[in-house]
């Protein structure tokens, strides 16, 4: 497993791929535009250039594009519907700029009108946004809540429900694991069992393995639906739950993404020092079939 960090991109783009070779990163993650903007100006040929070549001097990899923050692909108001899945398939196109692998992507939250209609609403947004973003493009996984307020996307049964509706992107479309948003939903990562148990329940109702994680420990009590990130270790998942993350053979050569509050570089340095540790102290896995 490679681990990394979502790293800041206010610097530049080419800077922050050595800001990430810096703290010890392998992979990295990073906004294609302000995560709090719905549009922005298209990435300029030269930026694009720099980051690729910073990319394959500092041999990292994979990259990771993290959507904006706006995003609500569930959303029963049509015009903010239409915002979300035209505002997606603009982070995908910026993404395949970037040789970008994967897009990571929050699905938005319930059909207020129709619950019943969430999975529809939200694959039927994705097909639209795939169908206008580059077809060569980066893969979009769909990324787990913690199951707080009216957020679509709790698990793998929500996830899977999605996933089964997908029409034109059959074969475009992954999910990505938060250890804190499952842990706040219910699924105690503390626990080894729990860890084995989530694997499995992702294989039966996504159909699929998980294809990228971000790391990181949970500062309340798993169930209390609390999304409050915490270092590795310090917080109700625990260096135990990490050592179990690294002992799952199905999760073999997946990319590891911290996302930590804290201050630059220490907040990022540590914690993956921190999980490198985790995971040379377990022998990794084969990858299945190897």
């Amino acid at each position: 497993m490679l681990i990394g960090a979502h790293v800041g991109v206010a610097g530049g783009y080419d800077t922050a791929v050595a800001y990430a070779a810096s703290v010890g990163c392998e992979c990295l993650q990073v906004f294609a535009k302000s995560p709090r903007q719905w549009a922005a100006r298209p990435l300029r040929a030269e930026v694009v250039r720099a980051f690729r070549d910073a990319i394959r001097v500092h041999a990292m990899g994979p990259v990771l594009v993290h959507t904006a923050y706006l995003i609500n692909l569930g959303s029963d108001d049509d015009i903010l519907w239409e915002k979300s899945w035209t505002a997606l398939a603009d982070e995908m196109a910026r993404a395949a700029a970037l040789g970008a692998d994967a897009v990571v992507t929050h699905l938005g939250t319930v059909h207020r009108r129709d619950p019943a209609r969430t999975p529809e609403r939200i694959a039927s947004a994705i097909d639209l946004a795939l169908a206008h973003a580059p077809a060569d493009g980066p893969r979009l996984l769909l990324e787990n809540t913690a199951a707080a307020g009216s957020t679509f996307g709790d698990g793998p049964e929500e996830l899977g429900s999605v996933l089964g509706m997908l029409d034109v992107s059959a074969g475009r479309v992954g999910v990505c694991l938060d250890t804190c948003h499952a842990h706040a939903a219910g699924y105690d990562l503390s626990r080894a069992d729990v860890w084995r148990s989530l694997i499995e329940e992702f294989d039966r109702c996504c159909a699929m393995p998980i294809e990228a994680i971000h790391a990181n420990d949970c500062a309340f009590p798993t169930g209390e639906h609390r999304d409050r990130h915490a270092w590795i270790g310090d917080g109700t998942i625990g260096y135990g739950g990490f050592a179990a993350m690294f002992d799952q053979p199905a999760l073999a050569g997946v990319p590891v993404i911290i996302e930590m509050p804290g201050d630059v570089p220490v907040k990022d340095a540590e914690n993956i020092t921190r999980l490198k540790r985790l995971r040379d102290a377990c022998v990794e896995p084969a990858p299945p079939g190897a």
